[in-house]
Order: structure tokens, then sequence, then C-alpha cells
């Protein structure tokens, strides 16, 4: 007997629904894994690394962009070993993810350390201090090394400077050494860029975590301002970034990255106002959207 058309086709529909169903639930879990173990991160700072040497005008290092991502893995990894506690309530997901492989992750992370500081050694001497920075001041930011004593990041808003200025430091200075140290000037330039994303984009983070922050007694900014001040420092800082392009322009620097630079401030203004108020958590989409910038960022200004 043959089955009626229109039940055939509601059939064929369903299965459809179930194939995108399981192959939305394998992406979403794949991503969370991704981003609950600082992989996702780790790319994305290469990929940040990567402009930035286009912002120089040189080409890039490998060598530099591994170490970088190895140097990202294992600083963030340490991060999320010791912020269990709090992340139970701000991002049950991953803390799951990271008691489920806590072994294997404390191993990766110890190797990731070793592997890069010795690619920073072979590639310059001068670039190992830059890539000890990093891991320096993530044991300072994660560990209070004197008893009684809060660690940096339960600081109000010290945490946030140490995040940019570790961010900045890598990002700017190895392509700064491989570029054969050019002028100062368009450094300094290029710091100050990459310096106030990242601090724009921790705070945003600290929005995200204002519940579990609260009941952990960590006074971060949203925790200490509101919502709502908050958002007002973040478009503060952001605008600080169009002056900085109208500097740089006036300079003469990165004429043919000017786009780029434009969408990217754009973008900041974006999501700082979806991001910065009241609504439920943004669960991975933040981390997508800010912490995955570079993503989309970095093909353009190859584009370009």
């Amino acid at each position: 007997m043959e089955m009626p058309h229109s039940y055939a086709r509601y059939i064929r529909q369903g299965r459809i629904r179930d194939v995108l169903g399981n192959s939305f639930e394998l992406a979403d879990s794949i991503l969370g894994f991704l981003v609950s173990t600082s992989l996702f991160l780790a790319v994305s700072g290469v990929f940040k690394l990567y402009l930035a040497f286009l912002l120089y005008g040189t080409r890039p290092q490998w060598n530099l962009l591994a170490a970088t991502f190895f140097l990202i893995f294992s600083v963030y990894g340490l991060n999320k070993l010791t912020d269990l506690d709090e992340d139970e309530i701000n991002n049950p997901e991953r803390t799951g993810y990271i008691k489920r492989v806590s072994g294997v992750f404390r191993h990766a992370v110890l190797v990731s350390f070793a592997v890069a500081v010795i690619l920073g050694v072979l590639t310059s001497p001068w670039a190992a201090p830059v890539i000890i920075f990093p891991i320096f001041s993530g044991v300072l930011y994660s560990v209070s090394l004197i008893p009684g004593y809060p660690r940096l990041k339960d600081i109000t808003g010290i945490k946030n400077v140490i995040i940019a200025l570790t961010w900045a430091n890598g990002t700017a200075f190895l392509p700064y050494l491989a570029a054969g140290a050019p002028e100062l000037q368009r450094a300094l330039m290029i710091y100050y860029f990459f310096f106030m994303k990242s601090m724009i984009n921790t705070i945003l983070f600290d929005v995200r975590d204002i519940e579990g922050d609260r009941a952990n007694g960590i006074k971060t900014i949203p925790v200490k301002l509101g919502l709502r001040r908050s958002r007002n420092i973040l478009i503060a800082l952001n605008s600080t970034l169009v002056l900085w392009m109208l500097l740089a322009y006036s300079r003469g620097y990165f004429a043919g990255y000017m786009p780029v630079l434009v969408f990217s401030i754009l973008n900041g203004y974006a999501y700082i106002l979806y991001f910065a108020r009241k609504r439920e958590r943004p669960g991975k989409l933040l981390d997508v959207w800010v912490d995955g910038e570079w993503f989309y960022t970095l093909p353009l200004a190859l584009f370009l």
C-alpha cells in the first residue's frame, strides 16, 4: 500500500529537522569545548597577532604565532583551573568541561608553558621576556601568593588593567621585534589600540559574570558601579579609539587598513550596547562575538 504523498512529505521533513537538530547540538558541543578549554581564545589570539604584523607592515613569523597560541592556552587554562568556584555560578557548562578533563588539562597547561617559552627563546632573546610576562602576570593574577591578601584579580579594576597590558604587550611587541624595531610612535599607536580593545572586552566579561562575582565577594567594576555606569565607561573607552584613529590618519599610519580599524571600533560600540544591558546571560554568543572578533576582522584586513 502506497503511503500518502502529504504523509511521506511530513516524515521527510521530520527527519530533516532531526538531522539539523543533531547537527546544531554537535556544533554547539564542539564550540562549548573549544571555548571552555581556551582553544577558541588561543586561535583568536593568533589571528589578533597576525593583524598586528599587518599593521607593522611586516611578514608574520609563524614561530611567534605558534608561541602565542601555546601562551594564551596555558595562561587562560591556569585561570580556569583556579576559578572553578566562581564558574560554578558564572559558567557551569565550562566548569563541567574542565572538571571532566582536569587531569589532562593540567598537564596540557604545563607543557604549553614550556613550548611557548622555548619558541620565544629560539626566536629572539628579546622575545623571551615578552612571552614570560604573561606567564608571570597570569600566576599573580590567579593565585594569592601571600596568605590573607587578595589575588590581583580580586582588586577592582586592577585585574582588567593587567589583562589588557598582558594582551597589548604580546600583540604589539612581538611584531615590533620581528619588524626590526620600527619607529616607536607607530608601535605605541598599535599598543594603545590593542590595549583598549582588551580593556573593553575584559570589562564586558565581568558584566556577564556579575552574579557569580557578587556571590563570591569579587568587587569587579560592574559589581561596584552597576550596569549603567559600567556601560557608560565602556562607551567612553571605545570613543577614545575614534580620536586614536583620527591621529593615526593624520600621521599616515595604517592607511591600507583604515576600513578595518573603523569596522573594529564600530563593532565595539555594537557589542557594548548589546551586552552591557539587563538581559539573560549571553552564553557563548559573548565569546564568539567579542573574543572571536579577530576571526572575522583579520580576513577583512587580508582582503584589503
